[in-house]
């Protein structure tokens, strides 16, 4: 195997984390948990040119890796999580910044949001193994396309749940 296609499963697979068993797009997940908390960090505009990038990034990486291993969708290939938790807590972080949602506070305080970090982790992972609706169609796109958009579908419903929750909700963000 070359040294291109070894960098490229060893991205698709996440660094290793797609080889840990049992779960591998939970170990996945949590790696796009670490990943998106400096994300946050970025002003917004930033954060979803990052994360937009990530995803196209990921299709043909995906795609790649696909072929390398020899079947569709691969369990350990994980990068579709990563790039997809990002979008479970972009939409409630803009919600805040952008005032929609009161007190004005930064996710990435984590003492504080915590448990916001944990309901996207969670959600995010019931509609990712589940696949309900729209979700379970965008898996047969051809290729990379299948491995990331019902990844990307997951994200954002998860990231629209929660914002629908903090706003008719406003107590639940102090």
């Amino acid at each position: 195997m070359r040294l291109s296609d070894r960098g490229i499963l060893w991205l698709a697979e996440g660094f290793g984390s797609g080889r840990l068993r049992p779960g591998p797009g939970t170990w996945g997940s949590l790696v796009g948990c670490a990943l998106s908390y400096p994300l946050l960090s970025l002003p917004l505009g930033m954060a979803v040119i990052v994360t937009v990038a990530a995803i196209l990034l990921a299709v043909p990486v995906c795609s790649r890796a696909e072929v390398l291993l020899g079947k569709p969708d691969p369990g350990s290939v994980v990068l579709d999580e990563i790039v997809a938790i990002p979008l479970t807590l972009l939409p409630l972080h803009a919600g805040v910044l952008l005032g929609a949602i009161h007190p004005p506070r930064v996710l990435t305080s984590l003492p504080t949001h915590g448990l916001w970090w944990l309901a996207a982790f969670a959600l995010f992972r019931v509609l990712d193994i589940g696949k309900p609706g729209p979700i379970g169609a965008l898996q047969h796109l051809p290729r990379g396309w299948g491995i990331v958009m019902d990844d990307v579908a997951a994200g954002l419903m998860t990231g629209l749940i929660l914002l629908g929750a903090a706003w008719m909700a406003p107590t639940l963000m102090r």
